[in-house]
């Protein structure tokens, strides 16, 4: 291209590129990107002059060559796709009337920040560097998948997508930020980023961490992220998000800590969160609002669960949840209704998980407390004879959890033979060889079927004494035999 078919501001830009000298066209003003549309030819740069500027312009011995624009129009389209480029480009402030195309482009460093785009084609871009969008503006779509990027991403204050615009793609899942099976050396740091539609992140690995605080995510009835697979080096930090949508999270590796901080999570009706299949070192859902939908943690293995009892919503799904510790320390009481309201009915692990927390905590009383509840909702499922052995055994030794209960109804019904057969003593067998009559050992006699002290043998009651007497045999057998089964069920624990 020769130097007397550009523009004034063109012929800036190319005698500044050998240096890396920046280039502003604001003139000392300080209006936005979005205003860019009315710039006249004096902020006015054609994208064929910055492709060939970036493609054929020549470089100076002993200096480093640099595309540093700020405050510019730019019209037609920045083709640059597959183009193999050894120098950063920084278009800051800068208007583009077209989207440009960077798809499977190689380049040292991409800077648009503070630039207002109808949309960025960059899939499977080769940045050696990094990749700066913060405080962008991209009415349309975001295509960063497949893309290898260096260093960091950096989203800071940038709005993708228009709500209710249409996007090309599905629309059922309006996609607005791809950045699906990508890879990136250092973080993805996106802090108070505002999504409108999907933001994908399926099967992308970071090296370093994930910011996400304070950011918006929207997409009504569909996945507002979609981050299936995910792999993050260190953590994920969505503080403060507020997300109308699915958050999808399935299968996610984050050895690190997973940080909901006073979120607000809203797709009623359906899945507000789902984090199954996962590996998490910590989830974080301290200070949010209460979840507007159902929040599914199927078997995901975390080493410790922060989630207060009012977070998480009437439908919860907890199948072959696993955790070590749970946070914070509250009664077994308070986190039981949480395992009732599970849509997948009866689970016995659940209980059994709860209850391990708390024996990891060293609240063993919490922990006996969950195993009855368990119990207890396990009889629901029995036929109508085991419902009765279990309501049995729950009232006199609480299945093996509650043993003073059995010695307080001994005590009982002790008390009630002794003063009976005290009252009248029943006739003795033979009179010549009976004892002197006992009406404690008596009515110990009948109660304990082993031991024996010589007084049930030895006389016999008539009447109402003789009925009683069936009773407390029969009684103290039902005892003997529920508080075996409870001794058998508390050693079988240990």
């Amino acid at each position: 291209m020769e130097m007397t078919d550009l523009t004034p501001a063109e012929r800036r830009i190319w005698q500044a590129f050998p240096s890396d000298e920046p280039v502003d066209l604001r003139g000392g003003r300080t209006d936005a990107a979005a205003d860019g549309a009315s710039w006249g030819p004096e902020r006015t740069v054609r994208a064929e002059v910055l492709r060939a500027l970036l493609l054929t312009a020549p470089t100076r011995e002993g200096a480093a060559a640099g595309l540093t624009l700020q405050g510019a129009r730019i019209t037609g389209v920045l083709r640059l796709k597959y183009a193999a480029i050894d120098h950063p480009v920084r278009l800051r402030g800068c208007h583009f009337e077209e989207e440009p195309d960077f798809y499977g482009a190689r380049m040292r460093a991409l800077v648009l920040t503070d630039s207002d785009l109808p949309g960025l084609e960059a899939s499977n871009l080769d940045l050696e560097v990094y990749l700066r969008l913060s405080c962008c503006r991209i009415r349309g779509q975001l295509r960063l998948s497949g893309s290898r990027i260096g260093g960091g991403v950096f989203l800071n204050d940038a709005v993708i997508g228009t709500p209710g615009a249409p996007v090309r793609g599905d629309e059922s899942q309006p996609t607005s930020l791809l950045l699906n099976h990508a890879t990136v050396g250092t973080d993805i740091r996106a802090k108070r980023l505002t999504v409108h539609g999907r933001f994908l992140l399926n099967g992308t690995t970071v090296a370093g961490r994930v910011l996400l605080d304070g950011g918006s995510f929207a997409n009504p009835g569909g996945s507002a992220i979609h981050a299936e697979t995910l792999s993050v080096g260190t953590d994920l930090s969505a503080k403060d998000i507020r997300a109308t949508g699915r958050v999808d999270l399935k299968g996610v590796r984050i050895p690190g800590q997973l940080d909901l901080h006073r979120v607000a999570l809203s797709n009623p009706g359906r899945l507000a969160l789902r984090l199954t299949s996962a590996e998490v070192g910590e989830l974080w859902l301290r200070g949010s609002e209460p979840v507007r939908g159902t929040v599914s943690l199927r078997r995901s293995t975390l080493d410790m669960l922060h989630v207060p009892t009012g977070v998480l919503p009437d439908g919860v799904l907890l199948d072959g949840l696993t955790y070590r510790t749970l946070a914070p320390h509250l009664p077994a009481e308070e986190r039981l209704p949480l395992l009732e309201r599970d849509e997948g009915g009866y689970l016995p692990y659940a209980y059994e998980q709860l209850a391990a927390a708390y024996r990891t905590a060293g609240d063993e009383a919490a922990a006996r407390t969950v195993q009855l509840a368990k119990l207890r909702r396990h009889r629901h499922t029995l036929p109508w004879y085991g419902r009765i052995w279990g309501h049995l055994q729950d009232a006199t030794v609480g299945y093996g959890f509650r043993p003073m209960r059995a010695a307080g109804w001994l005590a009982a019904l002790l008390l009630a033979g002794s003063v009976a057969f005290a009252v009248r003593h029943p006739a003795p067998l033979k009179a010549d060889e009976a004892p002197g009559f006992n009406p404690v050992f008596y009515t110990l006699d009948l109660l304990l079927p082993i031991i024996g002290f010589g007084q049930e043998s030895a006389f016999a009651p008539a009447g109402w004494q003789q009925w009683l007497s069936y009773l407390l045999i029969v009684i103290g057998w039902t005892l003997a035999t529920t508080i075996a089964a409870g001794i058998t069920r508390a050693l079988s624990r240990q």
